[in-house]
């Protein structure tokens, strides 16, 4: 999904281009809960955040598996979509507290 995060500027105002070293997702499935649980890490080597780009990413994976699983299910939701932890930016590190 790294071309869902290269087009964050295109979908977000004040998002700007940014050159990413690296955007994966990860999906671990957890049948019990009839559910598929995403993350995404993206990497740059610039000071900038990137967290606007994970989670764009993120999203549209999450969409891309609605779409190929909707002829099973129209019930299914995409939920919690949110950042767990990152570093660098003006901010600094940041980590949820849960």
């Amino acid at each position: 999904n790294i071309q869902a995060a290269k087009q964050t500027p295109s979908l977000l105002p004040l998002c700007h281009p940014i050159a990413l070293n690296r955007v994966a997702i990860e999906a671990v499935l957890q049948p019990d809960e009839h559910a598929i649980e995403l993350f995404c890490i993206a990497e740059i080597a610039a000071q900038t955040g990137v967290e606007m780009e994970a989670l764009t990413a993120v999203t549209v994976a999450a969409l891309t598996i609605y779409d190929m699983c909707k002829s099973h299910d129209r019930e299914m939701t995409i939920t919690d979509v949110r950042l767990i932890e990152k570093s660098g930016g003006k901010s600094g590190h940041y980590v949820r507290g849960e």
